[in-house]
């Protein structure tokens, strides 16, 4: 807990310093292009199968590709840890269902409180985001969230004290709730998502079956 970045405004700040240096290498492209002699600008158009990138930057001065090439390195690097952050906050939260008994009394209509509290922080950070970097950049920054907390679901049942049908079942809510926060962020794959956490769902959901149909299915699951 102590090694994640908690300061929301850090995190825009990093996407921030992202866009900003994405912006900084197209200014020194654009600088070294005004160094082009006619003569190489012509004999670079005659080669229809490079892209607009490779033919800048193989034309201007080296000292400035490299620059660029560090600029947009260093924006990478900002989208990186971005990614990584929302995946230790992801484990941070998740690791509360080993701590807790789902032996539930009562169905209750609302996700666990960490549930909420990342669902909350999802929404939160792309919105803030979206004006620094593009969508699919985000879909990279969120797009690891569902295998993480599909996979920490799973192996949390190991560490668990005891369950019970109302216990399934808020645990089949907290994953819809994290389904329906990323499916909100309009670049992550929806579909995907809900392969992962239909995946958790499914898994829980084999403790209400009665033993005898699970030694029955047991040879045929895949997973």
């Amino acid at each position: 807990q102590e090694n994640l970045i908690h300061d929301d405004q850090k995190l825009i700040l990093l996407a921030s310093l992202s866009d900003s240096l994405e912006y900084l290498a197209d200014s020194v492209e654009r600088l070294g292009e005004s160094f082009i002699s006619p003569s190489t600008i012509s004999e670079n158009k005659s080669d229809i199968h490079q892209s607009h990138h490779t033919r800048t930057t193989s034309a201007i001065p080296k000292s400035l590709a490299s620059l660029a090439n560090e600029y947009r390195r260093l924006a990478t690097d900002c989208v990186r840890v971005l990614r990584l952050e929302m995946q230790l906050e992801t484990i941070y939260h998740m690791q509360e269902m080993t701590k807790r008994e789902y032996v539930e009394d009562q169905d209750a209509e609302d996700p666990d409180d960490f549930i909420i509290s990342l669902t909350t922080q999802i929404a939160r950070r792309d919105e803030e985001m979206a004006p620094y970097i593009a969508e699919s950049k985000r879909n990279y920054v969120f797009g690891g969230i569902s295998s993480v907390a599909a996979n920490a679901s799973i192996k949390a049942l190991a560490l668990m004290k005891s369950i019970n049908l109302l216990g399934v079942q808020q645990i089949c809510r907290n994953s819809i709730a994290l389904e329906q926060a990323l499916a909100a962020i309009p670049s992550i794959d929806s579909e995907a998502v809900q392969q992962r956490l239909d995946r958790v769902r499914t898994f829980y959901e084999l403790l209400n079956l009665p033993f005898e149909i699970l030694e029955h299915t047991k040879g045929q699951c895949t997973w």
